[in-house]
């Protein structure tokens, strides 16, 4: 069994593996890493290997864990992506998005794929038919642009993602939940344009915490794998050892 384990900006999200199957996934604060990882081991036995990305604070004690009962693969810069990566700043591109575009290169070969990462940011990473990622884009997610809003004007207050019945609001609060989930879908729904305009046959995967609650009003053909992340570790760990 295979432990994925991603460390992003808000949670540690983690997942337990047999060959390609998804088996249980799991959701924790950072504060309870060792506690839940512990957990983790004691219900399943059988993880032998582990694979670890992180995009933020790396945590130690967790990494020891990790490091202890299995045989872990770090995911960093030098890692061999199954990509060719063509960005212009490579050291800045996050370790995140590479294995985001990883996945895409794995389980959607011989295609150009988008994919579209939403989250604290929403991040669009590009990899093309012939594995050459040149980039993509990253623009503020559901949440940010809610807390945005709050925290640098004198009276809008803090909201929460929820769908707006009416593109035209009647209040400040659908107004701003016109602005914020609409502005987001056409933004989603331009990006995704453009890129089928200049490529032929692009696969959209759509994943990251806000996948589910976009995806029912996008009116484009995607992906909507919210598990997308995970899934693509465990298959850059099945690549990497496989080479």
């Amino acid at each position: 069994m295979i432990l994925a384990v991603d460390i992003g900006n808000t949670n540690i999200k983690a997942a337990v593996f047999e060959d390609t199957v998804l088996v249980e996934k799991f959701v924790f604060v950072k504060s309870n890493a060792s506690d839940e990882a512990e957990k983790i081991f004691q219900k399943y036995t059988k993880i032998t290997h582990s694979i670890l990305s992180s995009v933020g604070k790396e945590q130690e004690s967790l990494f020891l864990i990790l490091k202890e009962k299995t045989r872990l693969l770090e995911v960093n810069h030098d890692f061999k992506f199954p990509f060719q990566n063509n960005y212009g700043t490579p050291a800045t591109l996050g370790i995140d998005r590479m294995v985001l575009a990883a996945g895409a290169v794995l389980q959607f070969p011989g295609c150009n794929r988008l994919v579209i990462d939403a989250g604290t940011c929403v991040t669009y990473d590009f990899v093309d038919s012939s594995n050459i990622y040149p980039g993509g884009a990253i623009s503020p997610g559901l949440r940010l642009r809610y807390e945005g809003m709050h925290t640098f004007t004198a009276k809008l207050p803090l909201l929460y993602p929820e769908m707006p019945q009416n593109f035209i609001g009647s209040s400040t609060a659908t107004s701003m939940h016109s602005g914020v989930v609409n502005g987001l879908l056409y933004e989603l729904e331009g990006f995704i344009a453009q890129y089928k305009q200049q490529y032929q046959d692009v696969t959209i995967i759509l994943t990251g915490g806000d996948a589910d609650f976009l995806a029912k009003r996008l009116k484009n053909t995607i992906f909507a794998n919210s598990n997308f992340l995970l899934e693509s570790l465990n298959f850059l760990y099945l690549y990497t050892i496989k080479k």
